[in-house]
């Protein structure tokens, strides 16, 4: 893919950004060479090679759910400034 004006004023106005013609031209040669980097991984042999969505053999790692008693919730709400005898009352913060 060729990085070219047109190009860089469309990621431009994409990002809601005003570059300078400096930035411009640096972007440019960034980009190119992002590109460059990515057609080198497509070069590179993986047949042979498993598909994985993570670079290491992990199971299930996660604990099973155990049931556990909780604390009390008059004695929590208790602390509360403000409550309604079920759970804390906030400000709206949206």
């Amino acid at each position: 893919m060729q990085i070219d004006e047109n190009l860089i004023a469309y990621l431009e106005e994409l990002s809601c950004l005003q570059l300078s013609a400096d930035e411009k031209q640096r972007l440019a040669g960034d980009l190119q060479d992002i590109l460059g980097s990515m057609a080198r991984l497509g070069q590179v042999n993986t047949d042979g090679v498993p598909e994985r969505s993570h670079p290491f053999d992990v199971v299930n790692a996660f604990r099973d759910d155990d049931v556990q008693p909780s604390l009390d919730r008059a004695l929590i709400l208790r602390n509360a400034p403000q409550q309604d005898g079920e759970m804390f009352i906030a400000p709206q913060t949206v």
